[in-house]
C-alpha cells in the first residue's frame, strides 16, 4: 500500500469527532439524554456560554462530557443540575435516556417550578377593561362634552 492509501485508510477508521475515548461531545449528550429536541438547539445553547460543566463556562459545542461530570444550564423556566451517569449510544426512548443522568435538583424546588402557575386573582365584576356597551357609553359621553 502507498503512504496515501494508508492515511486515508487511517482517516477513515479514525472517530469523525475529535473527542477523546470514555466521552462524547456536549450537544450530542444534551440531545441523547432529550433535554433538547435537536442537536442544533443544544449546540446553539453551548456556544451563547450558558451552559456549566463542573463550575465552568462552556463556550463550545463540541466540548467533551464524561460521566461524573456535572452540568447546569437553563431548560424553559428552570436551571438543570445534573450529573452525567453515562454516555450513552444514541438518542432513545425517554426511560433509556433518564438512565443517562441524575437529577440534582432538590426535589422541593423542582416541584414549586413545575407546578402548575396560580390561578387568575378574582376580580370585582365590571372592573377591568371596559366592555363594547361600556365603551360605546363613554365614547358617546366624550362626544357630548
Amino acid at each position: 500500500m502507498s503512504a496515501h492509501e494508508e492515511a486515508e485508510t487511517q482517516a477513515l477508521e479514525a472517530p469523525t469527532a475529535a473527542v477523546e475515548e470514555g466521552s462524547l461531545r456536549l450537544d450530542k449528550w444534551l440531545w441523547y439524554a432529550r433535554f433538547f429536541k435537536s442537536r442544533s438547539l443544544a449546540a446553539r445553547l453551548a456556544a451563547s456560554g450558558k451552559i456549566r460543566r463542573n463550575r465552568t463556562s462552556v463556550h463550545k459545542a463540541h466540548q467533551a462530557v464524561r460521566p461524573g461530570d456535572v452540568l447546569t444550564f437553563p431548560q424553559g423556566s428552570q436551571i438543570r443540575v445534573v450529573k452525567v451517569m453515562a454516555l450513552g449510544e444514541r438518542r432513545g426512548p425517554a426511560s433509556e435516556a433518564r438512565l443517562l443522568y441524575e437529577d440534582l435538583m432538590p426535589a422541593a424546588s423542582a416541584r414549586e417550578e413545575t407546578g402548575r402557575a396560580a390561578p387568575p386573582a378574582e376580580r370585582e365584576p365590571g372592573s377591568g377593561r371596559p366592555t363594547k356597551r361600556e365603551r360605546r357609553a363613554i365614547d358617546r359621553l366624550a362626544e357630548d362634552a
